[in-house]
């Protein structure tokens, strides 16, 4: 009888994970298949005949590709050539913030229970699972602004950890809106300098504040950062 309860309770710990993995690695050979992100011309002339619908197939065209991990890079420039700054940002901020959301729920319930037991006697995951819950806000903000932590990884990785959905997906939409605003705006410039021979000051404007904004909210995510993990250590050799 005890025999088939650990069956059973193996047989929980992997068919979730298992499923997922089978899920991811299917739509991104799907999506590959299929040329989505690669072909930055051919993509935009498809969502451009799409006339009122392209914003509606642009958005579901994306919600694959983060499911997928496909980086998102390439939709932002897609955004900024054909929609413009105004809609471009505003449908990446969107389509970005509830494709990561689902990445999240999608690896806390699928992954979360299974990882939490088999790394139950590690002591750094142990540290690290603590630190998302007491600093989720922190951690989320800067891995979502430094441009070294892939953003397609960190959907699902943090569905693994203890950080809160509401934690989660407020500052990953606020700190993920200054690289989104960098890349849309940036191509919506370029494409007016090829197609009018003119570069629009306005949006250098833009572009030179949310850089120097960017560069502010690192520095000062960072200094706070330590300064709690400082105190933690003091807190802890007492």
């Amino acid at each position: 009888m005890n025999e088939n309860n650990q069956k059973n309770e193996r047989f929980k710990d992997w068919w979730k994970p298992v499923v997922l993995i089978i899920v991811i690695v299917t739509l991104f050979v799907v999506m590959n298949l299929y040329g989505f992100g690669q072909d930055i011309e051919e993509l935009q002339h498809w969502i451009q005949a799409q006339g009122f619908w392209g914003p509606i197939a642009f958005f579901i065209i994306y919600l694959g590709a983060v499911v997928a991990t496909i980086p998102g890079t390439i939709f932002g420039v897609i955004a900024g050539g054909l929609f413009g700054s105004l809609v471009g940002v505003i449908l990446i901020s969107i389509s970005s913030t509830v494709g990561a959301s689902i990445c999240f729920l999608i690896a806390r319930y699928f992954a979360r229970d299974t990882v939490a037991r088999w790394l139950s006697k590690n002591k750094t995951m142990k540290r690290l699972d603590e630190l998302t819950e007491n600093q989720g806000m922190m951690i989320v903000g800067l891995t979502r602004l430094i441009p070294l932590f892939p953003f397609t990884l960190l959907n699902y990785g943090f569905g693994l950890t203890k950080v809160s959905f509401k934690t989660y997906v407020f500052w990953s939409w606020l700190c993920m809106l200054p690289g989104t605003i960098i890349v849309v705006v940036g191509t919506d410039a370029m494409t007016q300098e090829l197609t009018q021979g003119r570069f629009p000051l306005e949006l250098l404007g833009v572009l030179f504040v949310t850089c120097f904004a960017l560069g502010l909210i690192v520095w000062y995510s960072r200094r706070k950062l330590n300064e709690k993990r400082k105190n933690r250590e003091q807190q802890d050799e007492k």
